[in-house]
């Protein structure tokens, strides 16, 4: 059944650019110096400073609009639900810092309340994260490994090893925080978009791996030495399998429990969500009840069960950063602060658009940088935040940061009363509790087979980016996984798919020629189409892709005509001793073949003017003269999708323009951006050879003119007599023409 399709009808003249612009007047702008857009910037009056104070404090927009009956008991039970999950979580990722469960307690309120006031997202949940804490366990170890030496740094002297390790986090912390407040005041917040989900899909299923490799010590038993650098994820591997045999029992079945437990009763909160007031909180009811039997049952004692042991009580004053550790923990701060930006920004915008907010990303940086700031002085660890712990606050019922605020509390109030509570608990059941929460990143390697279907080039990032961050460390496999995802834009520029194109007959629409099979393309006329900017990269690739589509070489073409005329011209003064009843004689042809030519006169024009004849370089020529035969008399590019050119492209094209024209086939170029045409004029493109003309707005123009130009070109044999005069007789030499 054909569908009914509405029809439309326009009437207007052919345009070039030249004549549009006449008849169509437009408006010359003047753009603003960078001394008047400073200035504007300088420049402060009330309503800026009532905005700048706005953007600073975000708090105060959400709060003038807050509907207390409406949001406030959403808020509590969200921040109740938010934070009992926070506080398992903080002690667990704790572990993957190499650090005392006891700190993970401080990620889960210090940074939480800075981000209070300064966060534009109202449901993400703020604190630990896995993959940070496994960023800065890897640095912990590198400076205090568990079974050599500490760095040799003079802050660590009169401190334990636990300290030594707990100055590095905070450091590390601290010189993140530093860089997401740089990166936010000099508003650079769109680098997150340089991180792709592909990529960042990759580099945090291979931080699941990590994760799942640095939690079996855990789950066995084992004493297993922290092991960070290039191929750590293989010789940890290689340290838990020559000590399998020594696994202890209890921490092994009590793991296969809370893991079995937790992932059901996970699951049946994702089935019935819709039906449940709020998630289960499985992983605190699996912990009360993994305490009471651990301490019931003295595990510590009667199995050798590594237990939490000793938590701080209440909180410690605040410390200064160490200078030699920020000095030694440049290079890994970085990727740290990139990851834990990204991850958060990415959460919150899914929220912001769920319920119709706005985020500002560099507000995030600044927010997230001064919330990590203060809680490293708080010997707090990076923060960032979870999906799990923000499906949580939001699916509860939070509507703001209120809720945040409240999960915060709850940390505070363990931490200072409740901690105790929680010393029998088994290192091995947060070991299990992290592997649990890996579900939703390990599942990420289904993404493999639909990207391998649906882009190859991005599963190259995918798997590249895994591939690395899984052996040579995350720090080096972001930059691998970075490395890859721009190396793929270059080539996707670099080499772009350029196409020919042809018309659908009855339309003004024109497509691949490859594409269809009932196309119109006129005899004589090419339309090229690249996708792409011209630039230095890839002017020569497009250069090389013209010349493939069109058949032939302009400039050989041109050469080997001017040389054909040379001979042409020389034959034209010559007498009898040139010519002979057989045609031309070897001596002539000797003299022309060793006659040399200034290169840079064969890439001239072929100057026909002084001929007492019309030559047509596809007629049959006198002798034995040859030159490639060209059947094309027009040339379209189209410049729809070229956004910019720079220098060396302009010369490139320029180049590539006249190399045509001089062999007597005109170019149009078409579609091309305004500010494009504009950068044309202003490098002083355009001269006697290419003019302004050959410009037109749609590639339809171009092709109108083009068949009304060349509507007689379809009738031949048109022959004239040239006379070459000799001593006994006059020779007619036929030469035809098209």
């Amino acid at each position: 059944m054909a569908t009914f399709r509405k029809q439309y009808v326009v009437s207007r003249p052919v345009y070039s650019e030249d004549s549009f612009a006449e008849h169509h007047e437009k408006i010359h702008r003047t753009h603003k110096s960078i001394l008047n857009h400073v200035m504007n910037y300088l420049t402060c009056d009330s309503k800026r400073a009532k905005n700048a104070v706005l953007s600073f404090l975000p708090i105060i927009g959400w709060m003038r609009i807050y509907r207390i009956r409406e949001w406030l008991l959403g808020d509590v039970v969200s921040g109740v639900s938010t934070g009992l999950v926070a506080i398992m979580q903080g002690l667990a990722f704790a572990l993957l810092a190499e650090l005392p469960p006891s700190y993970g307690l401080y990620t889960a309120f210090f940074p939480m309340l800075t981000y209070f006031f300064l966060g534009t997202s109202r449901h993400i949940s703020v604190g630990a994260f896995p993959v940070l804490s496994l960023m800065v366990g890897a640095v912990v170890i590198r400076l205090v490994p568990k079974d050599g030496p500490a760095a040799n740094i003079t802050d660590f002297e009169g401190l334990s090893d636990d300290q030594k390790r707990v100055l590095v986090a905070s450091s590390v912390t601290f010189l993140m925080g530093i860089f997401q407040l740089a990166m936010g005041v000099l508003q650079v917040g769109f680098i997150v978009i340089y991180l792709s989900d592909t990529l960042v899909s990759g580099f945090t299923t291979a931080a699941a791996i990590h994760i799942l490799v640095s939690q079996l010590k855990f789950v066995f038993g084992l004493i297993v030495p922290g092991i960070s650098g290039p191929l750590s994820i293989i010789y940890t591997l290689e340290k838990v399998f020559v000590q399998i045999t020594s696994t202890n029992i209890c921490d092994l079945v009590m793991s296969i429990i809370i893991m079995l437990v937790v992932f059901v009763v996970k699951e049946l909160n994702d089935r019935y969500k819709a039906k449940l007031p709020v998630p289960v909180p499985i992983e605190v009811i699996m912990t009360v009840i993994a305490c009471g039997v651990s301490y019931g049952f003295n595990f510590e004692q009667k199995y050798d069960v590594d237990v939490v042991g000793k938590m701080v009580s209440g909180y410690e004053p605040p410390i200064a950063p160490s200078v030699q550790v920020l000095q030694e923990s440049t290079v890994e701060a970085f990727p740290v602060a990139i990851v834990g930006f990204a991850v958060a920004f990415s959460v919150a915008k899914v929220y912001s658009i769920k319920h119709d907010y706005t985020i500002d990303g560099n507000q995030e940086l600044i927010a997230f940088g001064i919330s990590n700031i203060f809680g490293s002085s708080f010997r707090s660890f990076a923060a960032s935040t979870s999906l799990s712990r923000t499906a949580v606050q939001e699916s509860s019922g939070g509507k703001t940061q209120i809720a945040g605020l409240i999960s915060a509390m709850m940390a505070m109030i363990v931490t200072v009363a409740l901690g105790f509570l929680l010393e029998p608990l088994p290192r091995s059941v947060l070991g299990a509790l992290v592997i649990v929460n890996l579900k939703g990143m390990l599942m990420q390697f289904k993404e493999i087979p639909y990207l391998w279907r649906k882009d190859k080039t991005e599963c190259v990032v995918w798997v590249a980016t895994c591939l690395g961050a899984t052996l040579l460390g995350l720090d080096i496999g972001l930059a691998v996984g970075l490395g890859v995802e721009l190396l793929t834009i270059v080539f996707r520029t670099q080499f772009p798919r350029c196409s020919i194109l042809a018309n659908i007959p009855g339309t003004d629409l024109y497509r691949d020629r490859k594409d269809y099979l009932n196309i119109f393309e006129p005899q004589g006329v090419k339309i090229f189409r690249i996708p792409s900017p011209l630039f230095f990269a890839n002017i020569e690739f497009f250069r090389d892709k013209l010349v493939e589509a069109v058949g032939f070489n302009p400039l050989r073409v041109l050469r080997k005509r001017n040389k054909a005329l040379g001979k042409i011209k020389k034959l034209l003064v010559m007498r009898d001793n040139g010519i002979t009843e057989k045609g031309y004689g070897d001596s002539s042809c000797q003299t022309l073949e060793k006659s040399q030519v200034d290169e840079k006169e064969m890439d001239l024009s072929s100057d026909v003017s002084d001929l007492p004849f019309q030559l047509n370089w596809n007629a049959e020529l006198p002798g034995n003269i040859t030159v490639p035969r060209v059947d094309l008399h027009s040339l379209i590019l189209d410049f729809s999708a070229v956004s910019f050119l720079d220098i060396s492209g302009m010369k490139g094209l320029k180049t590539a323009l006249k190399e045509f024209i001089r062999i007597d086939v005109d170019v149009y170029i078409v579609s091309c951006d305004a500010y494009v045409l504009e950068k044309l004029h202003s490098c002083m493109f355009f001269d006697d050879e290419i003019q302004t003309s050959i410009f037109y707005p749609t590639l339809h123009d171009a092709m109108l003119n083009v068949l009304e130009k060349h509507k007689y070109d379809t009738s031949r044999g048109c022959i004239i007599l040239h006379h070459i005069m000799s001593n006994k007789r006059e020779r007619n030499v036929l030469l035809k023409i098209y």
